[in-house]
């Protein structure tokens, strides 16, 4: 059954916490250069297989007992919480120009671009933990996609604009903070269980 509360609650922490993420930039930095639509095209679809592979994840997960669940959901999420505050930039990487401008030749480079620099990355360990805290998975899968493809279509179409007006360090803060108080309540619910 869909939960649209939970949902929201993933869309929110996994748009927060992708927004400053290299695939963010490298979404925008395709758009620029290529067809809007042909680079969401290729990048949403390596966001779906990703969060498949998440959900997949997050469910295994949910076959251990639920307190254990909630002390390895609270310990990654403080993990995922730390990584966001202590991460340095990385500047602008390079990334490859497709010899043409065709649909398959661009979407196939946003999809293989993402799909490479999205495996075990934040977003796709915190899905997973989200899949194993909430044992919902098709709220998860859908706040998750939602939340990535946002992300995909802001850095691709308005990213440029966002961060004239708000600073990447802010948001990665606030997706720290985030992070920091569901790492809380699943610790809490882990020792209280």
């Amino acid at each position: 059954m869909f939960d649209i509360t939970v949902a929201a609650v993933v869309f929110g922490v996994v748009f927060l916490a992708e927004l400053p993420d290299k695939t963010a930039l490298a979404g925008l930095m395709l758009g620029t250069r290529y067809r809007a639509s042909y680079v969401f095209a290729g990048v949403a679809a390596a966001f779906a297989v990703h969060v498949a592979l998440a959900i997949a994840a997050g469910s295994v997960l949910t076959l251990l007992p639920h307190r254990v669940v909630q002390g390895v959901v609270g310990v990654l999420f403080l993990a995922g919480a730390a990584v966001l505050l202590l991460k340095k930039d990385d500047g602008e990487e390079e990334i490859g120009k497709p010899a043409d401008q065709s649909f398959w030749k661009v979407a196939g480079a946003g999809f293989s671009l993402i799909l490479v620099a999205e495996f075990g990355d934040l977003t796709q360990i915190m899905t997973a933990n989200l899949a194993a805290r909430y044992d919902d998975p098709l709220s998860v899968g859908v706040g998750a996609v939602l939340a990535l493809w946002a992300v995909a279509g802001l850095g691709i179409v308005g990213g440029r604009t966002l961060m004239r007006y708000v600073p990447l360090k802010l948001i990665t803060k606030i997706a720290a903070v985030v992070m920091l108080v569901l790492a809380g309540l699943s610790l809490y619910e882990a020792a209280a269980g």
